[in-house]
């Protein structure tokens, strides 16, 4: 795979193959970190583990309730809160960097696409 960096409003993310250590990217307009491939790898399964709460949850709550999901694995931490359909996305790095970031509910849709079209994991 070559080197990749897509991005769309308020999200990028970036995948280098022939990085050293820090082989892929997230972040926003604002802000980027750069992350491992391990890291990387996480974060995109663990984003479609919590899009997918969302939307099994969905079924359960009423039009005007709010909902937080969480998920966690050895290296990162990742929340997202909001409605089923519009919700927001924090991150923590938990690799000793102090690294935490957010996205708003409007760029999470196109987020988890890319996500889904990077095909690093």
């Amino acid at each position: 795979m070559q080197r990749v960096l897509k991005s769309g409003l308020g999200w990028r993310i970036g995948w280098n193959p022939t990085a050293p250590e820090f082989k892929g990217l997230v972040g926003t307009d604002d802000w980027a970190i750069e992350l491992t491939e391990a890291e990387l790898n996480d974060f995109c399964r663990l984003l479609a583990q919590l899009a997918d709460s969302m939307q099994q949850i969905a079924t359960e709550l009423m039009d005007e309730e709010k909902i937080a999901c969480e998920a966690e694995s050895d290296l990162m931490w990742m929340e997202v809160e909001g409605y089923p359909h519009a919700y927001s996305l924090r991150l923590i790095l938990n690799t000793g960097r102090g690294v935490e970031g957010k996205w708003y509910a409007s760029a999470v849709p196109g987020l988890l696409q890319a996500t889904g079209m990077l095909q690093v994991f």
